[in-house]
């Protein structure tokens, strides 16, 4: 089944006439997904890499039909382009951009709690369904084996690194979903997880979080607290472990403000919840293997 999306959804692409969105439009075209519509405020009407572009969500919804929305628009655009997605109830919506204000999507948050809307990201490599349709920016090459591993990460590059192990040890990934490193995201780990625990594709979960916040602990006590609803092995690690204090990192999510939110004491606790811990990302992979050939 995969989640979220699949080879039906028809995306639009906010912000599709630039630089970085004219670039991963074309990646995700050449990965099958179906791209039916653009939009760049004043450029409606024509035309790119085949694709029409329209001035707004609105007129693009009503043309195509478009259910999925993704948005390459800079930061101090992005809320509004997230927020007008949302107005026309696009049924998820996956924001790439990086560096929007934590006041800005404070106010999508209250917006999305009114509607139907999901929202993945911001500052996120969007999702894919191997095989089906990828809506983000995950490399094309990486994701090529179709299986029963999904992978939740809050690092982009993580995610990568974990499939590639997977596929070089056989196995082949359902849905892989980056939820953005940001302190106010869409969807988190444990929304994710609950619908991978109801995919019939899906027999292994990856969690791959970092050190701040409290995500992974969110999702490992309602593991532990709904063990009747887990009937599959889970995979858990914590980047950020060898940071040196004061380090500044990449995510703005990646800030412990107390001890529990350090890689030590997540990885702790989500070992005592049930979750299979890794200690170095090298090991992910190995971990899958062990688990699903005994």
């Amino acid at each position: 089944m995969s989640i979220l999306i699949n080879e039906n959804n028809r995306v639009i692409v906010q912000g599709l006439t630039g630089k970085e969105g004219l670039f991963h439009t074309e990646q995700m075209i050449h990965y099958g997904t179906s791209i039916v519509g653009g939009v760049t405020p004043g450029k409606g009407g024509k035309i790119y890499l085949g694709i029409p572009i329209f001035n707004t969500m609105y007129d693009a919804v009503n043309e195509t039909n478009g259910d999925i929305s993704v948005i390459f628009v800079p930061s101090e655009f992005a809320s509004d382009a997230i927020m007008e997605a949302i107005s026309v109830d696009i049924k998820l919506i996956i924001c790439i951009t990086e560096g929007i204000p934590v006041s800005d999507m404070m106010k999508v948050k209250y917006f999305l709690k009114r509607k139907k809307s999901k929202l993945i990201g911001p500052n996120c490599p969007g999702i894919i369904s191997v095989k089906k349709s990828k809506v983000g920016i995950m490399p094309n090459l990486v994701f090529k084996k179709k299986g029963k591993i999904g992978i939740i990460s809050r690092s982009g590059t993580l995610t990568y690194e974990a499939a590639d192990q997977i596929v070089k040890y056989g196995y082949g990934i359902s849905t892989a979903i980056g939820i953005g490193g940001d302190s106010v995201i869409g969807m988190n780990i444990k929304d994710i997880l609950k619908l991978f625990l109801e995919d019939i594709e899906t027999e292994c979960i990856v969690i791959i979080g970092e050190i701040g916040g409290k995500l992974e602990i969110d999702a490992a006590e309602w593991i532990k607290n709904n063990k009747k609803q887990n009937k599959k092995p889970i995979i858990g690690f914590i980047a950020g472990k060898t940071a040196p204090i004061g380090q500044k990192m990449g995510h703005a999510g990646a800030i412990i403000g107390k001890k529990i939110e350090m890689a030590e004491v997540k990885m702790s606790i989500m070992k005592k919840c049930g979750i299979h811990i890794v200690t170095s990302p090298a090991d992910i992979g190995m971990k899958v293997n062990q688990i699903l050939s005994q």
